[in-house]
């Protein structure tokens, strides 16, 4: 078994929202290089990094932070949040990043996902689905879908 030490990024900041809601934050580390760090120090081979600006705001807010965890913490990355183009996706594998999350998009625009599997591999993208109560949601969980989560 392969386990995912997580680091959600919120305004630069390591932290955890409360089920999902932006007003409810614990800051758990001001650096999230260093807590990818400490991760690694504990025998992590890779990380799931959450940019939460970029989930809520559909740009990438924390890219740069996720490029300096890739490129200085010797951990293999998967990373969402935000991730809405193939210009964005080229971005993250040049810096590094392994793996790399489609949420939003992989529930809103099939054809983008086959794009990205193409360009990046199968190894390269993976499909995220965040559900509330059953349901698909999007945009960092703040909109629902009538997909129900199991499709």
């Amino acid at each position: 078994m392969i386990v995912f030490p997580a680091i959600d990024i919120l305004g630069g900041r390591a932290v955890r929202l409360a089920q999902g809601d932006y007003e409810r934050v614990t800051v758990y580390n001001e650096d999230p290089l260093a807590q990818a760090l400490e991760f690694a120090e504990a025998g992590a081979e890779w990380v799931h990094v959450v940019d939460l600006d970029g989930a809520r705001d559909g740009v990438p807010g924390n890219i740069d932070t996720i490029e300096r965890i890739a490129r200085d913490s010797g951990l293999k990355v998967e990373t969402g949040g935000g991730i809405r183009t193939l210009d964005t996706m080229q971005r993250l594998a040049d810096a590094g990043v392994t793996r790399m999350v489609l949420g939003t998009k992989l529930a809103t625009d099939p054809a983008f996902v086959r794009e990205a599997v193409a360009r990046f591999g199968r190894e390269g993208v993976v499909a995220g689905v965040d559900a509330r109560d059953g349901m698909v949601a999007v945009e960092g969980w703040r909109e629902g879908t009538s997909t129900p989560a199991e499709e």
